[in-house]
């Protein structure tokens, strides 16, 4: 094989196996889904930070805020919604008497849009505010039974519902941006994977022919 003829054969196997494997290969990253749930916050400073640790565990200290809001959202914690009402505790908690042995601890519900309900549940409730004054070492989940039953929980400890909404459901997955399915009309190039797989396996036959050549 002559020099010219290698560089030929080796510029078309460069060129052919990549283009193939563009083509076994996905077109892009997986949509990522986004998911419906009650996602928990904590108010400081006049803003709401994603609470780390849930509510069964977490013990809001007397003057916290709790926040938590239902919405469809990405499940990365700074990136889910926020309650949209601010955590004034002064404002919240004004009407609630301090108590000795007990805290207060305000809480804001925010069930979220229209957009973020599930299919046939209807509006969802208008946003409201609680103060609940519990034992002082009440947790959070403790401090939402005491100013919004009833609470649903699904089998892992996952709060479902605050205030009996939604009726069903649990941090459902929502994927609206999912390609089609393998084999619909739009949803490949219309080969198949043994085709494509002979292909592949056929320049790489080559280009294995190439290199022993090459050697003699």
């Amino acid at each position: 094989m002559t020099g010219a003829l290698r560089r030929t054969a080796a510029a078309l196997l460069a060129a052919a196996v990549p283009a193939v494997l563009l083509v076994l290969l996905p077109a892009g990253p997986a949509q990522a889904a986004d998911y419906r749930y009650w996602s928990f916050w904590k108010s400081g400073g006049g803003t709401w930070a994603y609470q780390q640790q849930g509510p069964a565990v977490y013990v809001p200290a007397d003057g916290a805020v709790d926040g938590w809001r239902f919405a469809l959202s990405p499940d990365g914690g700074k990136e889910a919604a926020r309650p949209g009402t601010t955590g004034d505790f002064a404002a919240l908690c004004a009407a609630t008497p301090a108590q000795q042995g007990r805290k207060r601890v305000g809480v804001v519900l925010d069930f979220g849009t229209p957009a973020d309900a599930p299919k046939g549940a209807g509006a969802p409730p208008a946003a409201r505010t609680a103060c609940a004054s519990v034992p002082a070492a009440a947790t959070s989940a403790e401090v939402l039974a005491a100013v919004a039953p009833p609470l649903r929980y699904d089998g892992a400890g996952m709060l479902c519902a605050i205030a009996g909404y939604p009726r069903a459901g649990c941090g459902e997955a929502v994927d609206a941006g999912a390609p089609a399915a393998s084999g619909s009309p739009s949803g490949g190039t219309g080969l198949t994977g043994p085709v494509l797989g002979g292909v592949l396996v056929l320049l790489l036959g080559a280009g294995a022919w190439w290199q022993l050549r090459r050697r003699r």
